[in-house]
């Protein structure tokens, strides 16, 4: 049996990684897997926040082959991304988190209004890369964040070659229009699975996500699990789960009451 918790990932970055910038209540120490065990949800997408976080050593994957499932970027932050990284990633890492199951690009579109330097790779690199996600013999899902600020037609060849696309609403004032915009992601990547992102802080305006809000993207997120229009929904992030902010708080007490309902 299938369960709504089944379907939850808790986006991951490194302890303390949003304590400068983005004015959250006091410093964060939680780490990825800390996070996901504090808000019951069995999976992780790992990214890297910036240019020196996340040492990829063994020691460091341990605590994620607790979890269900894990995928790790290879596009973070900012669109942060090497390519001995990118390597690692789709050639060693498999092998040392059997529960790896897909790859992440954040941050991955840029100039969405202009063909030529619309993302972090060509369509070309794209395509190289998405022919590696075997490399380790079992094949990775490519994912990609695509933001509602980002609907445009120019994304719709790189979403072609994505395997799964994730949702997310940057500033809370427009998930007024989530319907729509979801709609609008649907007929740019007709054969992508998707996800839907929930941000628990809302960091365009940089202040508290507002319950009825978050209380919106959930309940939504959960009709369209549902219905079988998303494949998953992703709360962000770990790095805030332990500074008693409301909407986390919110969220973790939803997981509770719907998390074991059978889908």
């Amino acid at each position: 049996m299938t369960t709504v918790r089944d379907r939850l990932w808790l986006w991951g970055h490194d302890a303390g990684s949003h304590n400068i910038g983005w004015s959250t209540p006091e410093p964060s120490r939680i780490t990825p897997v800390e996070g996901a065990c504090y808000m019951a949800v069995p999976n992780v997408i790992m990214v890297r926040y910036g240019p020196d976080s996340m040492a990829l050593t063994d020691q460091y994957i341990v605590p994620f082959q607790a979890l269900d499932n894990v995928v790790w970027s290879i596009v973070g932050g900012s669109g942060c991304n090497t390519d001995d990284e990118t390597t690692y990633v789709l050639t060693q890492l498999p092998r040392k988190l059997p529960n790896l199951t897909g790859v992440m690009m954040d941050d991955f579109f840029r100039n969405t209004k202009i063909q030529n330097d619309v993302a972090t790779y060509s369509l070309d690199q794209l395509r190289d890369v998405q022919s590696r996600l075997g490399a380790s013999g079992r094949k990775l899902d490519m994912h990609v964040v695509l933001y509602t600020h980002q609907l445009d037609p120019p994304v719709k060849n790189h979403l072609a070659l994505c395997d799964k696309v994730a949702l997310w609403t940057w500033h809370s004032s427009d998930l007024k229009d989530l319907e729509a915009n979801f709609a609008k992601a649907e007929e740019l990547a007709p054969t992508a699975g998707k996800l839907l992102g929930c941000y628990m802080w809302d960091y365009g305006e940089k202040h508290p996500m507002a319950l009825d809000r978050m209380q919106h993207q959930c309940e939504l997120g959960l009709r369209w699990l549902r219905e079988g229009r998303i494949e998953g929904m992703i709360f962000l992030a770990s790095c805030i789960c332990d500074l008693g902010v409301e909407a986390v708080e919110w969220t973790r007490r939803w997981i509770a009451d719907v998390g074991d309902q059978a889908l």
